[in-house]
């Protein structure tokens, strides 16, 4: 189905709710910090909106792990649109092309703004099927949204369509969605705040958000014992770090707190160290931007700085939506303690969560960011780009060697399998491609293969989604699922199937249980990759660019960004 019907039928498939009589919805006590929860009712499933899960980290707790509620929390208003956190905004300037045509055409949470946003933000929404009983123990899907570590809401995720698929399909689940800090609120790197211990913040709400679940989730109906942990883009990054929080601790007062993890685009990122040089000049940017550079306690500082001004100042450095695109300002890091090694070397040591996992991409996952490079119309250029921008840890001949094994646009150029076409400049296709596999695509390989090895006993299922082919310059696009899988806008085959086994994954850790689709192999027995399209879905060989994967797996630590 081509993106032009996405776009006609989507603001169709979002603005219905708001035209059905809501109803009250029975009021939910959450027991941890006592929380009277009142939502409402609409169709068919309950929405309790905005729940406290930590304290509000404002003013000397800004830039400070979460600290979890100690008194009670009282009545919450469950049935209004949750504040988000403070956002890393990007222009939408009539003169700021692409953004200004991306963020018009392509209605995806990534080009959304989040205008009710501010610093107390750390809430949970639960959605469960109208009249569950507390005693239900119904399986938790818990969703982290994705947004480049910059960008994103729960109140851009109404799980209301999943939560109603499930029940159609049988397999009824409750939805669990958690604001986390994101930008430099969330992922302010420095070795000033290594020093403070107060690393990888962003990760550590969504931590503390699975303990809220885990002390609070059968009120609702919910079942502790099976939580599902599922993101996409820097949600599915979030998943995968969740896995290796603390070498792969994943216990709560002495249980597991997820049995399993769904990952759509993103898994491993080879990471710097939190006060590498790369990511030291993060900090010393901010500092000088919020006017704290004479400070004898710059974090401090920065803790003190009014906050927009701090905002602004947190937004000075480079953006996902730009000219760096996906490397990254602010992204989870290495800190030896949270995340105790670069993710590539934790996992060859066998230090995560060994749970069953869902990981895939969509078929062209470079094209939304190839847009923003149009000035790279040769291969040496792109090497320079790679080099200055991305990689200062690898040489630039080792650079060069990279793209040189992308050979021509039509067999290595994104969109792919469309020969000279969608070449939107000169470097387009080879740009895009490049920025697909090394962020999303073949890294996956990479882990799937590592471990596999590392622990074989671990189910493993891979895809690749294809049922946009065919949309001009873009392809099955980065961001593409959230229109097909999470909202399932159209009733086709991807949004089905799709759905359905990950439904069946969340109630049994395998996606072939309990339905008649066709049977999607382990990855680690098979080494075959579950392809949906829009029409139908068949099985392929993940075997393309093996080239590629081959010199990244041999210079991943060159590639630490």
């Amino acid at each position: 189905m081509k993106l032009i019907t996405f776009l006609a039928l989507l603001p169709l498939a979002l603005a219905a709710p708001a035209q059905v009589q809501k109803r009250a919805a029975p009021t939910v006590i959450a027991p941890a910090a006592q929380a009277t929860v009142a939502g409402k009712d609409l169709l068919g499933v309950e929405t309790y909106n905005g729940i406290p899960y930590a304290q509000p980290p404002v003013g000397q707790l800004r830039l400070k792990p979460p600290q979890a509620l100690t008194s009670a929390v009282g009545e919450v208003d469950g049935t209004a649109s949750p504040r988000g956190c403070p956002q890393f905004f990007f222009s939408v300037a009539d003169n700021d092309f692409p953004s200004n045509v991306l963020g018009t055409l392509l209605n995806t949470p990534l080009f959304q703004a989040v205008t009710n946003s501010g610093e107390d933000c750390l809430t949970i929404n639960v959605q469960r099927p109208s009249g569950t009983k507390p005693d239900a123990k119904l399986p938790v899907l818990f969703w982290i949204f994705g947004g480049g570590f910059e960008l994103g809401a729960t109140s851009m995720y109404d799980g209301t369509s999943l939560v109603a698929e499930s029940v159609a399909q049988g397999k009824p689940i409750i939805f669990v969605a958690v604001n986390y800090r994101v930008g430099g609120f969330g992922f302010m790197p420095g070795k000033e705040v290594l020093a403070d211990g107060s690393t990888n913040l962003g990760l550590l709400d969504q931590r503390l958000g699975l303990q809220w679940v885990a002390d609070n989730i059968a009120a609702f109906g919910g079942d502790p014992d099976k939580v599902t942990i599922w993101g996409e883009s820097a949600g599915s990054i979030s998943v995968m770090d969740q896995m290796l929080l603390y070498d792969g601790d994943y216990t709560y007062k002495g249980k597991p707190l997820f049995r399993g993890g769904i990952m759509n685009s993103g898994s491993i990122v080879p990471a710097q160290l939190f006060d590498s040089t790369k990511a030291q000049a993060i900090y010393d940017t901010v500092v000088k931007e919020s006017g704290c550079s004479g400070s004898l306690d710059t974090l401090n500082c920065l803790r003190a700085t009014p906050y927009t001004k701090f905002l602004q100042a947190c937004n000075a450095v480079p953006g996902i939506l730009g000219y760096y695109t996906v490397n990254l300002s602010y992204l989870p890091r290495p800190d030896g303690r949270t995340i105790t090694a670069s993710p590539d070397q934790l996992v060859q040591e066998g230090k995560y969560a060994k749970v069953p996992f869902i990981v895939g991409d969509q078929e062209d996952e470079g094209t939304l960011f190839g847009l923003f490079t149009p000035n790279l119309t040769t291969t040496a250029e792109i090497t320079n780009y790679l080099s200055t921008i991305f990689f200062d840890k690898a040489s630039t001949s080792q650079i060069s060697e990279l793209v040189g094994t992308y050979q021509t646009i039509t067999e290595d150029g994104s969109p792919f399998r469309t020969g000279l076409l969608n070449n939107w400049y000169p470097q387009f296709k080879r740009v895009s491609a490049i920025l697909g596999d090394i962020t999303f695509t073949l890294t996956r390989r990479i882990f799937l293969e590592v471990a596999s090895t590392v622990n074989p006993g671990v189910k493993s299922f891979s895809y690749l989604a294809t049922y946009d082919y065919g949309t001009p310059i873009l392809g099955t696009f980065h961001g593409s699922d959230i229109l097909q899988v999470f909202y399932g806008i159209l009733p086709n085959n991807a949004a089905k199937t799709i759905r359905g086994y990950y439904f069946s994954f969340v109630y049994h850790l395998d996606p072939n249980e309990g339905n008649n689709f066709s049977e999607w192999p382990q990855w680690s027995e098979s080494k075959k990759l579950m392809n949906f399209g829009a029409m139908g879905n068949s099985l392929i060989d993940d075997t393309f660019r093996g080239d590629t994967a081959e010199w990244l797996k041999e210079n991943v630590a060159s590639l630490r960004v």
